[in-house]
């Protein structure tokens, strides 16, 4: 294998609690240039397009880091970190978590990063079919969390009119049509 076009030297914990780390590398470049960069390292996290009658079932809450409320498919990850998580048994979590619904069939459409320039976090993406409905169990940063049944066409509207704004939503969409091909 040949050298990677970035090499760490040194690394530092700048800031870390339960969701996250933020750690600064010092680097080297392939010419010997040296530099820093700043990385958040997440768990990976999952979303899930759960599926019937031609849309999706939809959530919506304030994200604080955008200071506004967004429309998107349901996803989340584990806030404690833990290691050797199942991302299917994360998926139906995620699912009954926020929307109430249990999927008779979970399909896998992939998994992607969706900031790999600063983070570590990738996320998969699965399909949730044969929906039967139950009760949320929702954790208090969802409190206000909304849902509802949107068509295919009100879905692509949304994307339009810039109210769904969520890249890992819009990324598994398109993870969706490549799998419907």
């Amino acid at each position: 294998m040949s050298r990677p076009a970035i090499r760490r030297l040194t690394s530092r914990v700048v800031y870390e609690n339960r969701w996250m780390t933020v750690r600064e590398d010092e680097i080297e470049r392939l010419d010997g240039s040296r530099g820093i960069y700043g990385v958040i390292d997440k768990n990976d996290f999952v979303v899930v397009i759960p599926a019937e009658n031609d849309g999706f079932h939809m959530v919506e809450e304030y994200r604080y880091p955008i200071g506004r409320r967004t429309w998107n498919f349901p996803q989340g990850s584990y806030p404690d970190r833990r290691t050797g998580v199942v991302p299917e048994e994360l998926a139906r979590h995620e699912l009954a978590e926020e929307t109430g619904f249990r999927a008779g069939k979970m399909t896998e459409l992939g998994y992607l990063h969706g900031a790999h320039g600063t983070s570590s976090q990738g996320f998969h993406v699965f399909l949730a079919t044969d929906l039967v409905p139950g009760e949320t169990a929702r954790e208090p940063e969802e409190q206000d969390m909304r849902q509802r049944f949107v068509t295919r066409a009100e879905f692509k509207e949304l994307i339009r009119a810039g109210t769904i704004t969520d890249d890992s939503t819009v990324a598994a969409y398109t993870l969706l049509l490549l799998h419907e091909e």
